[in-house]
């Protein structure tokens, strides 16, 4: 499979010729007599206009028939013309704008001259000019044949024997353009000149910002003692770290011990300076310590020191064999007690507060560490919270309708009572029938037989 595959692909040649294929020239292979009514456009600005957008809304609001002129959508212009067969080259790249040219000089009102002013915008097609009716606006309107490509002529100097003239122009029906080069296909935000003026001002910006750079960075003045004597690479900021790169204490010291008589001469300070320069210059922290006086970093062994507690799940030896020991201790009933005791301890603060009273709050910590819920730090062995949630105390009271329902009854029955009520009888008649339940209840108990029961070998009863 690979090597028809290599004999295949050696086979093929980029300069072989492709055989154009023949389109047949029949009516069912043409589209002219579907087209022949039909409209071409061209959106200019595709960032402002969609052609989805175009071909949804502009039917509705086109009504071409017996109107020419130049057609816009979502305020920017889209040229639009009748479908051809066979398009020239420059189809749908001319639009047809009427122009008004105002402030035209008065030798200037003739149609040869008109013309000509109309062929500054474009090609002249139409102008809109009798010469027998007075003027009664400030401005002629003649149509022309404008090219989209190019921008839209706001004005024009011309001369009249010599004499220079401003005329102006005026586009009906375009509402949107490049208000920096007068052209219709962008914005002036994406206009190229704007962009590339963009450009060259961040540079020129650019190219100041560096020379200020270089200025503050700069060079020990000629009236410093220190002038020529240390390399310039060694003064101004560091562009990476945005220090100095030589303090100015040193800087101050290395003047004083060039003032200073010493006994040597002017030439060996300075061959001393820069030998001692170059020597620390070669190793970063001697121009750390040295040159910028900085304080050199604290060296430790303690891999942990500053470190906050980590909290995991990753199991402690120590932790996990202090655990282990504690549970497979020899004294369980011992330990057993003493846990149950800790606890007690723990849900009684009347008792921790009387132990600590008596001063015995240390060993009660001691005690309460040794529990195993307590959190230790530095500990990571898994262990319990040591906080039991109390269960919530199950409130047993009857749902609410049943409530409601017995507070109705009890209302019927307080009704009831009123309305059988005398005024003045009833607390006598209360103690009336109180008194004689009572009486009844004793006479009830009277006349019960009385079990009479036989003594045994005491004899027949006495003869009365």
């Amino acid at each position: 499979m690979s090597l028809a595959m290599d004999k295949a692909l050696m086979a093929l040649s980029l300069e072989e010729e492709d055989t154009p294929f023949a389109m047949p020239e029949l009516p069912e292979f043409s589209s002219a007599e579907e087209n022949k009514l039909s409209l071409i456009g061209r959106i200019l600005n595709p960032h402002c206009q969609k052609m989805p957008g175009l071909i949804m809304r502009m039917p509705r609001k086109w009504e071409k028939e017996g109107r020419k002129g130049v057609h816009t959508f979502n305020e920017w212009v889209i040229v639009v013309e009748r479908w051809v067969e066979n398009p020239p080259g420059d189809y749908l790249h001319y639009v047809l704008i009427w122009v008004q040219i105002s402030n035209i000089p008065v030798n200037c009102y003739t149609t040869e001259a008109l013309t000509a002013l109309g062929d500054l915008v474009g090609k002249t097609v139409v102008v809109a000019y009798d010469p027998s009716k007075p003027i009664t606006q400030d401005f002629i309107r003649v149509q022309v044949k404008f090219n989209v490509a190019n921008p839209l002529r706001r004005s024009k100097t011309i001369t009249i024997k010599g004499k220079p003239t401003d005329i102006f122009f005026h586009y009906e029906r375009v509402q949107k353009r490049c208000f920096h080069c007068q052209r219709l296909n962008h914005e002036k935000d994406y206009c190229p000149l704007v962009i590339k003026q963009r450009q060259e001002d961040s540079r020129l910006r650019r190219e100041k910002m560096t020379e200020s750079l270089k200025k503050k960075q700069t060079t020990i003045p000629e009236e410093d003692i220190l002038f020529g004597i240390i390399d310039e690479s060694l003064m101004g900021t560091d562009p990476v770290t945005g220090r100095s790169k030589i303090a100015n204490d040193v800087l101050e010291e290395m003047r004083k011990y060039l003032k200073a008589d010493t006994g040597g001469s002017h030439a060996t300070k300075v061959d001393r300076i820069q030998q001692s320069l170059r020597e620390v210059s070669k190793n970063p922290m001697s121009q750390r310590s040295i040159l910028r006086l900085e304080a050199p970093p604290v060296i430790t062994t303690d891999l942990n020191m500053g470190k906050g507690l980590v909290f995991d799940y990753i199991d402690n030896s120590e932790g996990a064999r202090a655990l282990s020991t504690h549970i497979t201790s020899g004294k369980l009933l011992a330990d057993s007690s003493k846990a149950y005791s800790i606890a007690s301890l723990r849900s009684d603060p009347v008792q921790r507060c009387l132990l600590e009273e008596k001063g015995s709050a240390e060993s009660f910590n001691d005690r309460l560490s040794d529990f195993p819920t307590v959190f230790r730090a530095g500990s990571f062995a898994p262990c319990s919270s040591g906080i039991v949630k109390r269960r919530p105390v199950i409130r047993r009271r009857p749902p609410k309708a049943v409530r409601e329902q017995r507070k109705r009854e009890a209302t019927r029955r307080d009704e009831g009572v009123e309305k059988g009520r005398r005024e003045g009888k009833h607390i006598v008649g209360s103690k009336k029938r109180k008194c004689s339940d009572e009486k009844e209840e004793k006479s009830s108990t009277s006349t019960k037989a009385v079990c009479l029961k036989v003594v045994p070998k005491e004899g027949l009863p006495n003869v009365q």
